[in-house]
């Protein structure tokens, strides 16, 4: 083989080479925004309208948003009412303190089912009216504070803009009533603080007035 037949085939060759690298090099930068694009969905957090649903207890003072697919007739706004029930079309009455959403939603689920065949319930809440708590006292920010979490002593000690210098700190107390009896449980600030005796560290439930004297 001449000279000039080595130099074409060389050439040749080179430029096969060029073209394999150039068509990896455009198949990977599209599969990376693919990649990407998988990897930050898989990551995506639970927003907290899900949180919320899942977790959240229903107190009177809620309102609730309420729909059933293909039925204008029954969507509408709900209030949970003092004594703890809605009343909702064709469901009657239902007893929803203490309930999640998702629970409402299943409850109505299967009233709704003797009359419409397979339908398809939503429920979510527009405005939480119900669960709060009170601090009062010697506090920065006295007040009541609505809540969707749960909520420790603490916690509502710090929404409450923590306590004034002239506080006594070690005589708080939590008022709380139950079935019609109201209890006072202790809360001594420094033992909490210094990682003792946590267990005074106790779930706010709404209602609850934290007092510092």
């Amino acid at each position: 083989m001449n000279e000039k037949a080595l130099k074409r085939v060389a050439t040749a060759l080179l430029l096969s080479i060029l073209s394999v690298g150039s068509v990896a090099v455009s198949a990977a930068g599209q599969a990376a925004p693919a990649t990407a694009r998988a990897a930050t969905a898989a990551a995506a957090p639970t927003t907290s309208a899900n949180v919320l649903e899942e977790s959240y207890k229903l107190q009177p003072g809620d309102l609730l948003d309420v729909s059933v697919w293909k039925e204008t007739d029954l969507t509408r706004e709900v209030l949970v009412r003092p004594d703890g029930g809605i009343t909702f079309p064709l469901a009657g009455e239902i007893d929803a303190r203490g309930m999640t959403v998702d629970g409402v939603r299943k409850t109505l689920t299967d009233r709704l089912r003797r009359f419409i065949p397979d339908p398809v319930v939503t429920v979510a809440v527009k405005a939480i009216g119900g669960n709060r708590i009170y601090v009062v006292g010697k506090v920065n920010k006295p007040g009541e504070f609505p809540f969707s979490n749960s909520l420790d002593v603490m916690q509502a000690l710090s929404l409450a803009g923590g306590t004034t210098p002239f506080a006594a700190l070690n005589d708080i107390v939590i008022l709380r009533r139950q079935n019609g009896r109201q209890q006072a449980l202790p809360f001594h600030y420094a033992k909490v603080a210094g990682g003792h005796d946590l267990a005074q560290n106790i779930l706010l439930q709404s209602g609850d007035t934290v007092v510092v004297p």
